[in-house]
């Protein structure tokens, strides 16, 4: 059975828990408050997933998912991490990361801001430009929804592309961790584009039922994506 261990429980880490359940996968989930804080989620998810520690879910599968916020990486075990590819679904939210001079500036991404975080790994960004509730709602949709990926080294971005494409999802690659802006939040491929009713997501995000975005649409799209002003941010 294929394994992926994941970093993170909160919305998109679980869901990309259930997700790779059903494709076939054994799953270990860890966060910072510790194994037992994950009794609830794992009775759900069933016997492929169990709870663990952090270093536990990076030696599980070849590709840990990192599914927490920015100020969690300072804590994260760095010489576990290293030589590994990383599979990244983190954002840049100033009201819960603080104020990041780098990222505010522009002279970084938030991808590249983390790939300095964590040196001798092979970060790949993918699917944090789409809501919780819309990964389960398009996964596998008819016709089937793209999620972008951005990434530097030239064999970890397929490696992702695979995991992602078992999951239920085509992928298009969006360039290098400092292209990644393209699908950051508040730019053109981010969030709203997976959106069945544009209005009614902006007034309620989380009644959105969603809507399939193609491969070909989001090349598009990602090709018309404008970058944010990221220090006028605010949320």
């Amino acid at each position: 059975m294929k394994r992926i261990g994941i970093i993170g429980s909160g919305p998109i880490g679980s869901g990309i828990a259930r997700l790779a359940i059903a494709a076939g996968y054994e799953v270990l989930i860890a966060n910072s408050r510790g194994p037992q804080s994950l009794t609830e989620l794992i009775n759900e998810l069933g016997p492929q997933a169990r709870a663990g520690e952090v270093r536990e879910a990076i030696t599980f599968g070849d590709i840990p998912v990192l599914a927490v916020p920015l100020s969690a990486y300072p804590n994260l075990p760095i010489d576990a991490l290293a030589g590994k590819t990383i599979l990244s679904t983190g954002n840049y939210y100033p009201y819960r990361d603080g104020r990041i001079e780098q990222l505010d500036s522009l002279s970084v991404t938030t991808a590249e801001y983390e790939q300095e975080l964590l040196p001798n790994t092979k970060i790949v960004k993918a699917f944090n430009n789409i809501v919780a509730h819309h990964i389960p709602n398009l996964t596998n949709s008819q016709p089937r929804t793209a999620l972008a990926l951005a990434g530097d080294d030239k064999d970890a971005l397929p490696s992702v592309a695979v995991i992602v494409n078992e999951l239920g999802f085509d992928t298009v690659e969006a360039g290098t961790l400092a292209e990644s802006w393209s699908f950051e939040p508040e730019t053109g491929a981010y969030t709203p584009i997976y959106a069945a009713d544009a209005q009614g997501f902006a007034k309620d995000y989380l009644a959105d039922s969603g809507t399939p975005v193609t491969a070909d649409q989001l090349r598009t799209i990602l090709a018309n994506s404008h970058r944010a002003d990221v220090a006028a941010r605010q949320f």
